[in-house]
């Protein structure tokens, strides 16, 4: 099966959980071709057209799967292939990008949402599916050797917690990190550490989610964390606002705390998770993703029975 990957190439690489998600896919039996848009906005997204067009007719794929709605709402302007896109998350959270969504998944053969609370939020034609982007477990493994560049971005004496994403960035809600982090250390009196998740290569981020005694994640919206579910893979107690499909994710299981957007309830559950991480260490989160069949593989065929399925249609 021939498969022309359509999703956006404007930060000159691809997104770690697409990129590892075509190795999952090529181990499945799929061969894939890349299609790279290099312009922003509606505007520059239609203008590959004609570039899509000779892309199709140069490596006669069997299907487009495209990544992220106006990827989706590009490779509908053809019509020629079926269409499979997969809807992440801000594509269907932000306003200004929804309307693009809605078109493209009215359009497309098959639509895959990465949660439930994303699905909800377009009208199902019956051709929607529920399914995350998986973790690749062999690069998310439990290590307790500590790099000596890691111990160098660790504190001693101090609770080491690795937040979410780039402090910059809006979405990932530093602030309220933050305010919580000055809050337990106001109250407890313990020393926090709030580490700055930039720059650093998957194998990098494994390494670094190890060492630390928790992980923060405070977003105002995702679609199926990345981060969260890497981090549970590593076994991490976790503290996450209630985004996504975070209480599916973690099911009640012990060690991950859902918090509101309160920097005192934020607080709370550091000063809960700080008491677990000192008497149990680690949690049972790995367990939890093989048994919601999240690892890499498992969800490479889920989507490849997808395209098996729309092609049967088509």
């Amino acid at each position: 099966m021939k498969v022309l990957i359509v999703c956006s190439g404007n930060k000159g690489k691809l997104s770690p959980f697409i990129q590892e998600q075509l190795v999952a896919l090529q181990k499945a039996g799929a061969d894939y071709n890349l299609f790279l848009i290099k312009k922003a906005g509606f505007g520059g997204y239609l203008s590959h057209l004609p570039s899509l067009n000779r892309s199709i007719k140069e490596y006669k794929p069997d299907i487009i799967h495209a990544h992220y709605g106006l990827s989706g709402l590009l490779a509908n302007f053809q019509r020629k292939l079926p269409v499979v896109t997969t809807f992440h998350g801000s594509d269907i959270n932000e306003k200004k990008l929804l309307k693009y969504s809605r078109l493209a998944h009215h359009f497309s053969a098959a639509s895959i949402f990465v949660s439930e609370k994303m699905k909800e939020k377009v009208k199902d034609k019956g051709n929607s599916f529920v399914i995350p982007c998986g973790v690749e477990l062999s690069t998310f493994v439990i290590d307790n050797k500590v790099q000596k560049h890691i111990s160098e971005i660790l504190e001693k004496g101090s609770f080491n917690i690795l937040f979410s994403s780039s402090f910059s960035n809006p979405v990932k809600n530093a602030k309220l990190a933050i305010d919580g982090c000055k809050l337990v250390e106001k109250i407890k009196g313990v020393k926090m550490n709030l580490i700055e998740l930039k720059g650093y290569s998957r194998e990098e981020v494994n390494q670094l989610m190890n060492p630390v005694d928790l992980v923060l994640m405070t977003s105002y919206s995702e679609g199926s964390p990345q981060f969260i579910k890497e981090a549970m893979a590593c076994n991490k107690p976790i503290v996450s606002t209630d985004v996504g499909d975070i209480r599916w994710l973690f099911g009640g299981s012990e060690g991950h705390f859902i918090s509101s957007f309160e920097a005192s309830n934020v607080a709370e559950n550091i000063g809960k998770a700080i008491v677990y991480s000192n008497e149990k260490k680690t949690t049972h989160g790995r367990q939890r993703i093989i048994d919601l069949g999240l690892d890499s593989e498992s969800i490479a065929k889920s989507i490849i029975a997808i395209y098996c399925k729309v092609l049967k249609a088509y």
